[in-house]
């Protein structure tokens, strides 16, 4: 098995809900527990930051990443989607993993695996969480891949949550209000692990509030922040959300 006969089997493990809708959304995390015990629990060899929400997950993961690569860490950085190449979702100080490593992971484990009926993204969190472990990284940051409670990547013990901005994503399988929405991504809060939330939404307030009391937390909202436009234009170019001058692009 080569790399790409690597990739042609791991896409043929998509998850089924990407072919056949909610009815095959998995309902528990137990496939990615089972999997990472066979594994000896790479998961608990690394400290992590876990990132979740709807809109700026991806680019607050890469910041941070960066900040800790720069102050001279050792830095893994889980992320998806990829854009060009499946190795772009496990990178070790902005370096991608190889594509043997990808290779033997597939191999060593694709027995094990096809047994408890391993999804595609499952994979890549477990390949990636060894690899993070392999690789002796001094922290990981690592994003959700849908939602949080039920997400894959939820099985880590971080020593920070992240919540970025909510908004109306995968509604067929998150609920289509904010405040369901909300639950969900609130589902990656931990016992006595401070969480960061992003905007602060009327509809999604209570809800991380709650959690958080929860589970005996701090929660901390993040500010507002307006940056200058680089074109020195007026502020109603600026997308409200972002900051960003639209007339940028």
């Amino acid at each position: 098995m080569n790399y790409k006969d690597t990739l042609k089997y791991l896409f043929s493990q998509l998850p089924m809900y990407q072919r056949t809708g909610a009815a095959a959304y998995k309902k528990d995390i137990g496939n990615i527990i089972e999997a990472c015990n066979l594994l000896g629990n790479p998961q608990e060899n690394f400290k992590s930051i876990h990132i979740a929400g709807t809109n700026g997950k991806g680019s607050t993961a890469h910041i941070i990443a960066s900040i800790f690569q720069e102050a001279g860490f050792k830095t893994g950085l889980y992320t998806s989607p990829h854009l060009k190449d499946f190795r772009e979702r496990i990178k070790v100080n902005g370096i991608e993993i190889s594509k043997e490593n990808v290779t033997e992971f597939v191999k060593k484990n694709k027995d094990a695996f096809e047994s408890i009926n391993m999804s595609f993204f499952e994979y890549t969190v477990a390949l990636a969480f060894s690899e993070f472990s392999n690789q002796q990284v001094d922290i990981a940051i690592i994003e959700t891949g849908l939602g949080g409670r039920l997400d894959s990547t939820n099985i880590i013990k971080p020593e920070i949550s992240v919540i970025t901005n909510i908004g109306y994503d995968h509604m067929n399988l998150l609920g289509d209000s904010l405040e369901k929405i909300a639950f969900e991504k609130a589902g990656i809060i931990k016992e006595n692990t401070p969480v960061v939330v992003g905007r602060k939404q009327k509809e999604t307030e209570t809800i991380f509030n709650e959690e958080a009391k929860r589970k005996n937390t701090n929660i901390i909202y993040s500010k507002n922040h307006i940056l200058h436009c680089p074109l020195n234009c007026a502020r109603k170019h600026l997308d409200e959300d972002h900051y960003i001058c639209s007339r940028v692009f």
